[in-house]
């Protein structure tokens, strides 16, 4: 992320706490719970990135940990996460991020089992590298997995999500084009907190929900005297 460690440290924080709470409103659908789950996902890897800070970079456990997540975990949990939460009219076209992903995922992991990843502070931001070849093809397949699977989930608050994540997407790689994927990572990691209202909305669909409200607002028989 940028500015420091402490930015790191205090914005990982918050969204993790966010994402156990939206982990809570999720638990009445399992189905929901890897997608209620990103945000804490993400909340870690900003912590994970507040210590490739105290580090001051290099290719030590944090930088391997902070890009085993945001390299091939991303593209496969976020369009797998959003087909598990999906209705079944949406499952046909969802198949294209998730086989993205799946792809990108492969690419993305082999390169860090036979490359050394290494992170490098760069003033208020931390570039990484890989040494990827066709980084334009990945990039493209990352972003179709994940941008592509929260437009394509026909929900309107993950479409949202959609939208303010590829809308970070553009401006950290119009500002940030060295340290794109850690801007771009911290940027979706405040997005998601929106996860939180989309969690809190479907738990109010529910039928146990539903069933509870209208049992709150029933009336109560008279007795007799």
């Amino acid at each position: 992320m940028c500015w420091s460690a402490t930015a790191d440290l205090i914005a990982g924080t918050g969204i993790t706490a966010v994402g156990v709470a939206t982990v809570a409103r999720a638990a009445r659908r399992p189905r929901d719970l890897p997608l209620a789950a990103l945000p804490v996902l993400l909340g870690v890897h900003q912590l994970i990135e507040a210590a490739v800070w105290h580090h001051d970079g290099g290719t030590g456990p944090a930088t391997v940990a902070w890009a085993v997540i945001a390299l091939p975990l991303l593209p496969l949990w976020v369009p797998a996460a959003v087909l598990c939460a999906a209705p079944p009219r949406a499952h046909r076209r969802l198949l294209i991020p998730l086989a993205a992903g799946i792809a990108t995922a492969a690419v993305l992991a082999y390169a860090l089992v036979t490359h050394t990843v290494s992170a490098e502070i760069r003033g208020h931001t931390v570039g990484y590298a890989l040494g990827l070849s066709h980084t334009e093809l990945t990039i493209a397949g990352y972003l179709l997995a994940t941008i592509g699977a929260l437009l394509l989930s026909g929900d309107r608050i993950l479409i949202l999500l959609g939208v303010l994540t590829a809308l970070g997407a553009a401006v950290t790689f119009v500002l940030w084009r060295r340290e794109f994927i850690s801007t771009w990572c911290a940027a979706a990691a405040v997005a998601s907190v929106l996860l939180y209202h989309w969690a809190g909305q479907r738990h109010s669909a529910t039928p146990g929900a539903a069933a509870s409200r209208s049992g709150g607002h029933r009336s109560q028989p008279h007795r007799r005297p």
